[in-house]
């Protein structure tokens, strides 16, 4: 079978979301965990937009020695300089340029002619590979823009030692039969194709990534750049969950293999809704709360019967579990281990006691803790900041005739400052004594509350966004107590 190279560009295209904003630290442990997932091209991030986007690109480089680490730049010295930069101590490198290529980029965005383009690409391009031996393209607008061009375009790339020409529906405008049309096009019309992988980004404007993408692997594409629960500009991006598990189950139609280890997508998918504060929908395909879920009689009885009736790959396959092995406080350090194993973690055995020592306070407040419970407090866990402030204790009255009050005391150096203030409900009032006592002065843009688990003592998770001039930040916190988990992802906004 011949192979996919999955490409993932969460960390890049992902992370414009709207609302998504991600550290250096958070990026680097979702590398990491693409990197054990399999993915062939880690695309790290755009090195020029921010000091920030560079700080991060070149800490994954530093630490990823499998994948492929991918940074983006415009078709620009100074964007292509910026990027080898943080690019250039990774094991495997490549630098990603790009510039648009359809009639209405040209001439609203760039203000190019034709000619022009075809002479900064390439320039650039040649530039790049004096820089690195492993050389991306792509004509931004590829879908619409005019093929002969297109064809003119690809051919200069391909002069000028690009190794991938990536194609991409910027917008999402193509359909299947158009978009697999123009890959097999591209295949019979561009001089120098077969010495270069043809690769494609798809986006989800009218809900067909996934199926474009598939259907430009059926004519002749050999990488697809995909994200994690399909995040992305807009709509987003195709999922990669969806992709690779399209090939895996429908071998018999597409005939293709990729490297991912599938039983490690859902940890991945969980991890990354975790850092970025998008949750993922409940009848998501693949990864959704309800994806392995059967709530009809018939439907009921026919897996019972038979698995296969409703169910056309298994959940372990991308990694559910759906033994219901009990974990409470009783349960001792080697057992609770062996079950992080079985849920796809490999921890540090540091990182094992810190995590079984949390575990053991939350089972003394839950009879049993479930496997999304071991997950959130893992997933609380991963990214530590430097904890300039620390929430000793609170206290909070509340009552639906009175102002809601709240107490704290928190740690500064060596001192404990203690506060109060009043608030339209418990959460505000805490937030509110929070902000009085370690005087900083932010705006609350965005606040979300999920049940990890079901049931009375469900774990509770908390994400803020906090705002201060343009500078926005996502502080996360969990707790069987929605104040206590209030509290907290408030703190950690402020420590980040």
């Amino acid at each position: 079978m011949e192979k996919i190279f999955i490409f993932d560009t969460t960390l890049r295209d992902g992370e414009q979301t709207p609302g998504v904003s991600l550290n250096a630290k958070e990026k680097l442990e979702i590398a990491k965990s693409l990197e054990k997932l399999g993915v062939d091209v880690i695309e790290a991030g755009f090195p020029m937009a921010s000091k920030g986007d560079f700080e991060g690109v070149k800490l994954i480089a530093l630490n990823i020695k499998n994948s492929i680490v991918n940074a983006l730049a415009r078709a620009n010295k100074e964007d292509i300089d910026r990027a080898y930069e943080a690019i250039k101590y990774a094991n495997k490198k490549r630098i990603h340029t790009f510039l648009a290529t359809s009639d209405i980029h040209m001439k609203y965005k760039l203000k190019m002619t034709r000619e022009e383009v075809l002479e900064r690409v390439y320039k650039m391009v040649s530039y790049a590979k004096t820089l690195v031996d492993d050389v991306e393209f792509s004509p931004e607008d590829g879908s619409r823009t005019e093929k002969e061009f297109l064809y003119k375009v690809l051919e200069t790339a391909i002069k000028a030692g690009a190794t991938v020409l990536n194609i991409p529906d910027t917008v999402g405008y193509s359909t299947p039969d158009e978009f697999g049309g123009l890959i097999k096009g591209i295949k019979e019309n561009v001089k120098g194709i077969e010495n270069v992988i043809i690769s494609v980004h798809c986006h989800n404007d009218l809900g067909m990534a996934v199926s474009n993408s598939l259907a430009a692997i059926t004519a002749g594409a050999r990488q697809v750049e995909c994200a994690v629960n399909g995040l992305g500009e807009r709509a987003g991006n195709a999922a990669l969950e969806e992709i690779c598990m399209a090939i895996e189950t429908r071998k018999d139609i597409y005939g293709f293999k990729t490297d991912i280890n599938t039983e490690k997508i859902y940890r991945v998918s969980s991890l990354v809704s975790y850092f970025t504060g998008i949750n993922v929908q409940p009848n998501k395909a693949i990864v959704g709360a309800n994806a392995f879920s059967h709530e009809s009689g018939i439907h009921q009885h026919g897996v019972l019967e038979k698995r296969e009736t409703y169910e056309i790959m298994t959940p372990e396959s991308v990694g559910f579990k759906t033994n219901n092995m009990v974990l409470g406080k009783h349960s001792g350090k080697h057992a609770f281990s062996e079950h992080l194993k079985e849920l796809g973690y490999d921890l540090s055995e540091e990182k094992v006691v810190e995590t079984f020592t949390k575990f053991k306070e939350l089972a003394d407040k839950k009879k049993e803790v479930s496997d999304k419970d071991i997950e959130a407090l893992i997933n609380d866990s991963s990214i530590k900041t430097e904890d300039r402030y620390k929430l000793i204790s609170f206290n909070v009255s509340t009552g639906n005739n009175v102002s809601s009050m709240a107490n704290v005391k928190i740690e500064l150096g060596d001192g404990i400052i203690e506060e109060a203030a009043c608030g339209d409900g418990p959460v505000n009032a805490i937030f509110n004594a929070i902000e009085r006592a370690t005087k900083t002065e932010y705006t609350l843009i965005d606040y979300k509350l999920k049940s990890i688990s079901s049931g009375t003592d469900a774990l509770g998770e908390v994400t803020v966004k906090l705002k201060r001039e343009d500078r926005k930040v996502l502080g996360r916190g969990v707790s069987t107590d929605v104040i206590e988990a209030s509290a907290n992802a408030y703190m950690n906004a402020l420590n980040k």
